[in-house]
C-alpha cells in the first residue's frame, strides 16, 4: 500500500487544499484553496493579523468550514499581499486603505502597484515627517548610549 499524504483534498472538488509541489510559489497551484497558516506563512504575518484584517476590510471574506477552519481564495491571497503592501512600505493607515477598497474595488488594488487617486494624508507619513521622525530616532539612540556609558 502506497503511504498517504499528511494533507489530503478536501471531497470538494473545488476546495483543493493540499496543493502540488511542482515549484510554483509557496508549492500551491494557482487555483488552490490556503489555510490560515500558510498565508500567514506566505505573507509573513501573524494569523491574529489576518484574522483582524477581516474585521477591516469587508473584501476579505475566506471560505469557512467546519469548525471554522478558514480557507483563502487565490483573489483573497492578492488583496491580503497588496493590503499588507500598502499598510507596511507605502505608509498608508487602515482608513487610507479601506478608502482605496471603496474608491477602486478589491480587484484594482490587488492588481495594481502605485496607487492613484488618493489623497497625501491617508498615505501615512510624508517624506519629510519621515526624515524628522529619523533624526529623532538618532537622536534618542545616542542619548541611549550616552546613558548606557554613563552607567556602566
Amino acid at each position: 500500500m502506497a503511504p498517504t499524504s499528511a494533507k489530503t483534498a478536501s471531497s470538494s472538488p473545488d476546495l483543493a487544499v493540499g496543493g502540488s509541489r511542482d515549484g510554483r510559489r509557496g508549492g500551491k497551484s494557482a487555483e488552490a484553496f490556503w489555510t490560515i497558516s500558510e498565508v500567514a506563512r506566505e505573507l509573513e504575518l501573524p494569523q491574529h493579523v489576518l484574522r483582524f484584517w477581516e474585521t477591516k476590510f469587508p473584501h476579505i471574506r475566506p471560505l469557512k468550514r467546519g469548525g471554522g477552519r478558514r480557507y483563502y481564495r487565490p483573489e483573497e491571497l492578492a488583496l491580503l499581499r497588496r493590503i499588507r503592501d500598502l499598510l507596511y512600505n507605502d505608509g498608508y493607515t487602515i482608513k487610507g486603505v479601506q478608502k482605496l477598497l471603496r474608491q477602486n474595488g478589491a480587484k484594482a488594488v490587488a492588481g495594481q502597484g502605485e496607487v492613484a487617486g488618493v489623497e497625501k494624508e491617508d498615505r501615512g507619513l510624508n517624506g519629510s515627517q519621515r526624515a524628522e521622525l529619523q533624526a529623532v530616532l538618532e537622536e534618542l539612540e545616542a542619548i541611549r548610549g550616552l546613558l548606557n556609558d554613563s552607567t556602566g
